[in-house]
């Protein structure tokens, strides 16, 4: 199969992100904040934006509602990244990240969305399929809002088989346990952190080693053709049917954890759309994530420091 460098991502609960600082956070007291900084967020525009800051020009499918949806287009346009709008009912949802300066501690606060019904998911399937770009790359990536059920990826997957596209899938609760039960319509890459990995494996991973035996009887059972457990500052560990392998995190200041994960699947992804092997792409995510740590409050990866951090993410060969 030929694979294009056209990437897809999709957001069915998207986010408006609030982020600021206050001296101190107590219960009881107002909290007096610095003036916010305001975002778009959500699993999937975050792919799209940092696959936009590391020199990608990916389309991001987002579903918006009400005045918040309306600023989130206004957002995504003003950085310049590609959008197709999923209208729903309902107000898009708000997120609002305060640090407190005297502890270094962040505090997120993450509301639930609009509730689709049976009509939307269905119709939402259908503009996506519409939408994705044949060979290339689709990212879901973030939580599902309430009423979309937990099996939406392996419709997605079902859905755009016939389009050869690549489909990346980076979901948590319910959602990820049932790809991980039911291996049918199984995505092409699936990601997950540690305390997911360990959640499913039903006891501790406590070295890479076990982490990455974990995702190679994942991929043996047939849940994705490559599996990827984020370990934190400790990196990530790729597993594909025929090797293994793992990428270290650089060794930085991190001023905020937000927004590392999506800067991760956005550089992996591009990397892959671009012809990287898997590893290299590993490589490139981890550093990608380690740029992001780096920067203030709800803000992704910096290209030069993404690329600039490559070299102190060093690759190790499992298997």
């Amino acid at each position: 199969m030929t694979i294009s460098n056209e990437i897809l991502t999709i957001t069915l609960n998207p986010t408006v992100d609030f982020s600021t600082s206050a001296k101190r956070v107590r219960a009881g007291h107002k909290v007096r904040c610095d003036a916010p900084l305001r975002d778009p967020g959500g699993g999937g525009v975050n792919v799209a934006r940092a696959i936009h800051i590391l020199g990608g020009d990916p389309c991001a499918f987002a579903a918006v509602g009400g005045h918040m949806g309306r600023i989130l287009l206004s957002l995504l346009e003003q950085e310049g990244v590609r959008v197709h709008p999923f209208e729903v009912h309902g107000e898009t949802r708000e997120s609002i990240a305060v640090i407190e300066r005297k502890s270094g501690k962040q505090y997120r606060f993450v509301m639930p969305g609009p509730r689709w019904d049976i009509a939307q998911v269905d119709d939402a399937l259908a503009q996506i399929c519409a939408a994705v770009p044949r060979a290339g790359y689709v990212v879901l990536s973030g939580s599902n809002p309430p009423g979309v059920p937990d099996d939406f990826a392996a419709r997605l997957s079902r859905k755009i088989a016939s389009r050869d596209a690549r489909l990346i899938v980076d979901t948590s609760t319910k959602a990820l346990r049932l790809l991980a039960s039911t291996p049918t319509d199984a995505p092409y890459l699936l990601r997950m952190d540690k305390s997911e990995a360990e959640e499913l494996a039903g006891k501790p991973l406590e070295t890479v080693t076990e982490l990455a035996e974990f995702a190679t009887t994942l991929v043996t059972r047939g849940v994705a053709q490559v599996i990827v457990l984020a370990l934190g500052p400790k990196g990530s560990v790729l597993v594909t049917q025929s090797e293994s392998w793992h990428a270290a995190a650089a060794e930085v200041p991190v001023l905020s954890k937000v927004g590392a994960g999506d800067s991760f699947v956005g550089a992996l992804t591009l990397a892959m759309a671009q012809g990287d092997a898997p590893q290299f792409a590993l490589q490139k995510g981890v550093a990608a994530a380690s740029a992001a740590v780096m920067t203030d409050a709800t803000r992704l990866c910096l290209r030069d420091e993404a690329e600039g951090l490559l070299a102190q993410c060093p690759l190790v060969q499992l298997g």
